[in-house]
């Protein structure tokens, strides 16, 4: 038997072909509907991903803005005097070499012996 017999040949009033074709055209149609669902989540993925993104930079300024009120130093200086503290004035600066002097007497620990019955 011939191929062109073969593809011609009619099984249930279609021929081979024609079901080949179908099957064939059926196949590519799936295919192609799974790619354009996977593509259509993967769309959905990223705008989700770039929302967070958006929300987080939102987040990021505010923190920052935050951090810039509370680090102003007219803040931190009206702080400092209601609890009863105030700024280093010049007369109360130290320069390295004065530590020793300003810390006072060293403070010597206990003396370390060795336990009784060892040399």
């Amino acid at each position: 038997m011939k191929v062109s017999g073969v593809l011609f040949r009619r099984v249930r009033g279609f021929r081979v072909m024609d079901l080949a074709a179908m099957v064939i055209f059926l196949s590519l149609a799936l295919t192609v509907y799974a790619f354009k669902t996977n593509a259509g989540a993967e769309r959905s993925d990223i705008a989700d991903v770039e929302d967070k993104i958006v929300a987080e930079r939102h987040d990021v300024r505010l923190l920052q803005d935050q951090v810039t009120r509370l680090e102003n130093p007219r803040r931190l200086e009206e702080r400092a005097r209601l609890a009863g503290e105030a700024p280093v004035s010049a007369k109360q600066e130290v320069t390295p070499e004065a530590l020793p002097q300003v810390a006072g007497p060293t403070v010597v620990g206990p003396a370390v012996t060795a336990p009784v019955g060892q040399p």
